[in-house]
């Protein structure tokens, strides 16, 4: 066994087989689509009028509506909660969550106490929407009347890029948390905000960010500062980021809470059918307008609402604070005095004011020693703290959209962030078939070639587009020292590989991709199938000072299926986070299949371990994995270090070992099906074709042209 790492099921001699749910994987499944398998959105993109949908957003945030009126007659406020919320599930550890896909439209996300009423927001887009159709995806009006609503408010925005798709049914499989009750709180080991579950980054179940009325409902402005360090550092913003955003986003608008909670009806997912859809629906009064529940707390953060102004700082420092319970119950901050003309105005009646209200996210913000710091400078300079909070705003709404090839539209910056992952362009002037030779010519074996290419494509995560292999970040920190990398044995192959790439004007990412592709081409050979591996070059390689290593640290394997390798020895998860692993990686069962059945026999595996080779030609693209583990010849017994072997019926020999990961594919019924398939006399052919579209797949990841 290597000394790095452990081969997977080590510690697992007894477990019984839990059957695997595979329905994650569905989520790549094109057939939800209404728009057809040929739709493409980028295509459709490129009809857009950006200018008249602008105008129209415009148009429409001052337009208020009889059947949910605007406050102040302005729906800007209403607009970036909903871009906010929509952006703010995003969570750095795996990715998933954010604007990206428009899934607030679906349960669950769309019946979160925290989205209490941005069914309401959608709903009153939806004539834009109508009008611009196929050419505008949720996701993108989304977060664009977010944007639109600030500049609408007197900020300058930092810019905005379409190219978000729309997904077309719930992504119920994501895991939110455990808790089967709204607001419920399981999530922690103890009472340290640090020791919030992984990969989850709200503080309950049900809220976007944190409670507002402090840490279980319990105001303590520095408890609170806590839970808003750790959840805002898991959405990937430092504290600077923090306090523009909390301080931005509650320069407009207000909270609502002027009513019984009691009177609401059920959340969208459990409403009346005559509902159509929308939920919270008020029992008792008409629930608009003055009379709207949200959050419970009531009130606006400052003077001016539909301002972008620095009332906000202002209204923080110059204030004492008192505790007060909003109309609803919740808790809320109001100032101990306050002139009358430095109240907001109600948003239905400019002849009366209210006193302006801070939650306790809201107090922490000069309670918190380093938070106070921060605002107080932008109290000080409110021309920085509009630059730092349009750059976060940016960030927050765009983090998962991927790389800035696939950012879309005239408003699209021309400054890259470190965020960004940002990668040179390539050159794809070079001789591909000259790179090749030089590959085979060097003393680079089938299962370096292949390691090193799968490496660097493994970290890729559909989630938020972030990995893969181009940028040939492999050679950097922190991936160079990952022990995922067997870092003695990448360090050699990278100097093979880069003075390749040297000689031949080509950059590492693409000798990299190209090692791997005359891999595979060369071991299907061996059986008598010639294939070529789809390859487009043009790949950049990026530098240390375009990596943001702590936020690549995410990106580590842990554990990595397809090369029968975990970092921990309890191994009893293996399974499950392979299918959690292939999800990330946007493929299906069938590919997830394939691609491990063709590595196996490749000699992927991790280091020096033999467990699930099933073949007596190790580096031939044959179907020899399948083979061997449907051959009922054969007979698989566990063995006294937790591992199976495969017993020849009659002699009582053992053949091969192998592992849980590997047997998954002969128990589970869906995975032996496929496994079936590949194993069949008359697929051999198939079977290449199939691992090679998939091969071509994840190197392909995170690469647009």
């Amino acid at each position: 066994m290597h000394s790095v790492g452990t081969e997977v099921d080590s510690a697992n001699k007894s477990t019984p087989y839990d059957p695997l749910n595979l329905d994650i994987l569905h989520q790549h499944d094109t057939k939800t689509n209404p728009l057809g398998k040929d739709f493409n959105y980028h295509e459709e993109l490129k009809k857009l009028d950006i200018a008249a949908l602008k105008q129209d957003l415009k148009e429409f945030m001052v337009s208020s509506q009889d059947w949910w009126p605007a406050d102040w007659g302005n729906y800007a406020g209403l607009m970036v909660r909903m871009a906010w919320h929509s952006a703010g599930t995003y969570r750095i550890i795996d990715g998933r969550g954010g604007a990206g896909h428009g899934n607030q439209r679906f349960s669950p996300i769309d019946s979160w106490p925290d989205n209490a009423n941005l069914d309401k927001a959608r709903r009153l887009l939806w004539p834009i929407k109508k009008k611009y159709g196929n050419k505008l995806s949720w996701a993108d009006l989304i977060v664009f009347a977010g944007t639109v609503a600030y500049e609408v408010v007197g900020l300058k925005t930092f810019g905005f890029a379409f190219g978000r798709e729309d997904i077309w049914h719930p992504q119920k499989d994501v895991y939110w948390g455990s808790e089967q009750e709204w607001l419920d709180k399981q999530r922690y080991d103890n009472e340290s905000s640090d020791s919030l579950e992984n990969p989850l980054a709200a503080v309950q179940m049900g809220l976007i960010y944190v409670n507002p009325e402090g840490v279980n409902s319990n105001p303590d402005p520095i408890k609170t500062a806590k839970d808003i360090r750790t959840t805002f550092a898991r959405m990937s913003m430092n504290d600077e980021e923090t306090v523009a955003l909390v301080a931005g986003g509650h320069t407009i608008g207000k909270c609502h809470g002027n009513g019984n909670v009691s009177d609401l009806g059920a959340e969208p997912d459990m409403a009346d059918i005559k509902e159509q859809g929308l939920g919270w629906i008020n029992k008792k009064t008409l629930g608009i307008g003055k009379d709207t529940l949200t959050s419970g707390i009531e009130g606006a953060w400052t003077s001016n609402p539909m301002q972008w102004d620095n009332g906000y700082f202002a209204m923080l420092f110059n204030h004492d604070w008192q505790l007060k319970k909003s109309p609803a119950g919740a808790w809320q901050w109001e100032p101990v005095e306050i002139t009358e003309s430095n109240k907001p105005v109600a948003a239905e009646n400019p002849n009366i004011r209210h006193n302006p209200i801070m939650t306790d996210a809201d107090m922490a913000m000069i309670k918190d020693p380093v938070y106070c710091e921060i605002s107080k400078r932008f109290y000080q300079d409110h021309d920085y703290f509009s630059d730092v909070f349009a750059r976060a705003w940016f960030k927050l709404t765009h983090r998962d959209l991927g790389p800035v090839s696939c950012y879309f539209g005239p408003e699209v910056p021309t400054e890259q962030m470190i965020w960004q992952d940002p990668v040179p362009k390539g050159n794809n002037d070079y001789d591909i078939q000259e790179v090749k030779e030089k590959i085979l010519a060097s003393d680079l074996s089938i299962a370096d070639m292949v390691t090193v290419a799968w490496n660097s494509a493994r970290t890729y995560r559909c989630s938020d587009k972030r990995g893969g292999t181009n940028g040939a970040r492999i050679r950097l920190a922190p991936q160079k020292d990952w022990p995922a990398n067997e870092p003695d044995r990448l360090h050699k192959i990278l100097s093979v590989i880069t003075k390749i790439a040297n000689e031949s004007n080509a950059s590492i990412a693409d000798v990299i991709v190209i090692a791997g592709n005359v891999a595979v081409e060369n071991s299907a050979k061996a059986v008598g199938v010639e294939i070529t591996v789809p390859f487009t070059p043009g790949r950049g390689d990026a530098t240390a000072e375009m990596t943001d290593v702590e936020s690549f640290a995410y990106l580590e394997p842990i554990h990595d299926a397809y090369r029968n390798w975990s970092k921990d020895a309890d191994t009893k998860n293996q399974d499950k986070l392979m299918i959690e692993q292939t999800q990330l990686l946007g493929l299906s069962a069938p590919e997830m299949t394939v691609l491990l059945g063709g590595l196996r026999v490749l000699g992927a595996n991790f280091g020096d371990i033999k467990h699930g080779e099933f073949t007596q030609r190790l580096g031939v693209l044959s179907n020899d994995f399948f083979i061997n583990l449907t051959d009922m010849s054969y007979k698989w017994q566990e063995n006294e270090a937790g591992y199976y072997d495969l017993i020849d019926r009659k002699s009582g020999s053992v053949k091969y070992t192998a592992t849980r990961i590997d047997l998954i594919f002969g128990s589970n019924s869906i995975l032996r099906a496929y496994s079936e398939v590949y194993a069949q006399d008359d697929n051999l052919e198939k079977f290449i074709k199939d691992f090679v579209d998939v091969w071509a797949k994840i190197n392909n990841s995170g690469y647009v042209l």
